[in-house]
């Protein structure tokens, strides 16, 4: 039976998200981030060298990293749901976001983490300050754009794409608490993830008691 290893209030909900949504039968081991360091307790850091959630195991694999993951067991356990074919129109949109979460957005968003803690301050020639704010908006422009004329990341229908990306707009915000205030497309979409019966699901499996993060404005990180 497929093994997820799932840290609190980290991407690995991702995991637990996919694993409900295609109704794989898999076996969830839960982990609290320590209080004093915020970090993966050492029995979670011992299953691989990234000392990180998410970390899956099926028989003799041992796979980390959630953009692999979550492609793994597209393919061993998805029986082509959640994804497009490379014969669909919209084959680039969906590998493009599938992708984006962890290409693009969530670098972005941690490259602009400073300007709200105030330790990183735009100032003319400041080229590492000019990128981390241009980068931030991108993102958002880039998928509040796309979410004002489809449904989904990938167009009308709901795949792994979206579930790559969610994370970032809610959950990574406990931590580096940025507004969505103006991006109501983006707003929309959150309350249509939201009632997925297995985003429900999987919130409450992997991180009982934390309310999805999906007003425009978060006041101050917290846990």
């Amino acid at each position: 039976m497929l093994t997820l290893h799932h840290l609190q209030r980290s991407q690995s909900e991702r995991i637990v998200w996919l694993c409900e949504e295609l109704g794989v039968e898999y076996e969830l081991k839960t982990y609290p981030r320590d209080p004093k360091t915020m970090q993966c307790p050492p029995e979670l850091q011992a299953l691989h060298p990234t000392k990180a959630a998410p970390v899956i195991q099926d028989g003799g694999v041992t796979l980390a990293e959630s953009g692999a993951i979550v492609e793994y067991i597209l393919t061993k356990y998805g029986h082509g749901k959640l994804c497009i074919s490379p014969e669909a129109r919209n084959y680039a949109d969906y590998l493009y976001f599938l992708h984006f979460g962890n290409g693009y957005f969530m670098p972005a968003v941690l490259g602009y983490a400073p300007y709200l803690r105030g330790t990183l301050v735009y100032s003319e020639g400041n080229l590492a300050a000019f990128f981390s704010n241009r980068s931030f908006k991108q993102a958002l422009q880039i998928l509040d754009d796309r979410l004002q004329t489809n449904k989904w990341l990938a167009g009308d229908e709901f795949t792994a794409a979206d579930i790559m990306n969610v994370f970032v707009l809610t959950t990574v915000r406990l931590f580096v608490p940025y507004s969505l205030e103006g991006r109501d497309a983006i707003l929309a979409y959150l309350e249509r993830v939201t009632k997925r019966e297995a985003y429900v699901r999987a919130m409450a499996k992997g991180d009982p008691g934390l309310a999805p993060v999906i007003a425009a404005k978060v006041a101050t990180p917290g846990m």
